[in-house]
């Protein structure tokens, strides 16, 4: 009886269900239909809006050209790819309306076009636009302490929606990574879109390291732990990944800045016909202006580290390494070797971590061998470059690397992370010969410096000028004819 009755609920359950799925079925379809209308509505008025807007005075339409970089007055590599890339445009296409969108709302545009001259040694031919977004917060990791790549990525569309509303542009090129605001752009906007990808958001390595569950600064220890956390995260890496592959796919023009980054992004966007390597512009020739001999200039060696001062930077990683060459050392002097850690700050978290820095070198006891210069001008780096010995690199799976670049530039030898753009594509071997060295765990990196420093001074001297014949091929010139050849298709 039990046992019937059972069956009759089952049974009047289906029937429930089936009576609704057509009904629902013309809801969805109808809630749909009204969605794509409403887009495509926001599309004619923002269509509307910028011919009214950038209509010029002889009734032409010049062309605007719009880079989405909310952090455009940092000092790090990816800052020097958006002035190169806005200087390249504009002597290319100088009639063009150049605009870019800046989350820096407590400077002007003129203090930042001087900041970049002063970081960067790079002079705009042409005016720009800055349009100022209000809510860049909403792109800060510090917002999402849990599911820290969709809240940024959502945030990012917000953001974009803000930038859209005061400006449309007929060309937009994403050049800090913010894959979400595409098909924003794209489809709301009526724009040609290109991407320059510096670093994937997420990544087949950022998969294996929740799959593996090990510790990283994007897994936390609770997770690695706890195997059910470990699931659910790996789940959502993965739907996020299908996402982030789906945003991407929109971009009409993708360039990458490495091997590394090149390999990711084919498996997770497959837009293998549009996607090129465009490595990033590194200022060589003014480093390989500085005179190619051992370094003298001070008594003892300085070893020195390029790069801003975010967490997947591994600043931790060079000062405990150090700490453990200065015991190596203990016997040949250790008051001879220095750390100088240069690098940008954008933020009160990036000033935070290194207040943390300074901290562990204090607890390591080794503060006095340790300093901290935070966003020099460029003359200054250059002078710590030409007296430095070896420059540090500690980044696991660095998309590319200018740091590096500049390093090896600017003769010093260079000791990078053996992983990602460092290992793949620039501390790689020229007609036979070294040009750097690879490492990876603090032990690793004590006994390359020891190695490095226990040369000969020809010996140093020989790596020195491989590497600086190995680097020629990252020079702004370089630079200018790849991104040129890749973005022509979005000015066709």
């Amino acid at each position: 009886m039990a046992a019937s009755k059972g069956g009759w609920c089952l049974c009047e359950l289906l029937r429930l269900f089936y009576s609704l799925f057509f009904p629902g079925l013309i809801v969805c379809g109808a809630l749909c239909i009204c969605l794509v209308i409403v887009l495509w509505g926001l599309r004619l008025l923002l269509q509307r809006k910028k011919k009214s807007v950038s209509a010029s005075k002889n009734g032409k339409n010049p062309t605007v050209i719009a880079f989405f970089h909310p952090y455009c007055n940092a000092g790090g590599g990816g800052e020097r790819v958006l002035w190169c890339a806005l200087r390249t445009l504009q002597k290319k296409y100088p009639k063009a309306v150049y605009v870019v969108y800046t989350g820096d709302v407590n400077i002007s545009g003129q203090q930042i076009l001087e900041g970049a001259f002063r970081r960067f040694n790079i002079r705009l031919t042409c005016p720009v636009q800055f349009v100022f977004l209000k809510k860049r917060y909403l792109v800060e990791d510090s917002q999402y302490p849990h599911f820290t790549l969709l809240g940024q990525s959502l945030g990012s569309i917000f953001l974009g929606w803000e930038a859209l509303m005061q400006c449309v542009p007929d060309v937009y090129i994403d050049s800090m990574g913010y894959a979400f605001t595409l098909p924003l752009f794209k489809y709301i906007g009526g724009c040609r879109v290109g991407s320059y990808v510096h670093y994937p958001t997420i990544s087949t390595d950022m998969l294996s390291v929740v799959k593996n569950q090990n510790v990283g600064f994007n897994n936390a220890t609770f997770i690695t732990k706890n195997p059910f956390l470990s699931k659910v995260k790996l789940i959502y890496y993965y739907l996020f990944a299908f996402i982030y592959g789906l945003v991407g796919s929109c971009s009409d023009v993708v360039m990458v800045n490495s091997s590394w980054t090149l390999n990711h992004i084919l498996s997770l966007w497959k837009v293998g016909n549009c996607t090129n390597i465009v490595y990033p512009p590194c200022d060589v020739q003014t480093f390989l202006d500085i005179p190619l001999h051992e370094k003298k200039m001070t008594p003892g060696h300085i070893l020195v580290s390029i790069g801003q001062f975010r967490p997947e930077k591994n600043h931790p990683l060079q000062i405990k390494a150090f700490a453990k060459l200065l015991d190596k050392k203990v016997a040949e002097s250790p008051s001879s070797l220095k750390l100088v850690l240069i690098g940008g700050c954008r933020n009160k978290d990036d000033e935070l971590r290194v207040n943390q820095l300074r901290r562990l070198s204090e607890d390591l006891g080794i503060q006095e061998h340790v300093e901290f210069k935070i966003n020099i001008p460029f003359d200054e780096l250059k002078n710590y470059l030409s007296g430095a010995t070896i420059g540090l690199h500690t980044m696991w799976n660095e998309h590319f690397g200018i740091g590096v670049v500049e390093c090896m530039a600017a003769g010093t030898i260079i000791l990078a992370h053996n992983s990602g753009g460092p290992k793949l594509d620039i501390v790689v071997p020229h007609e036979g010969d070294i040009t750097g060295f690879l490492a990876e765990s603090e032990e690793g990196y004590a006994e390359t410096m020891a190695h490095i420093l226990s040369l000969s001074a020809e010996r140093r001297l020989q790596i020195r000028k491989n590497a600086r014949e190995s680097i020629r091929r990252f020079s702004d010139q370089e630079f200018e004819v790849t991104f040129l050849s890749s973005v022509e298709k979005l000015f066709k």
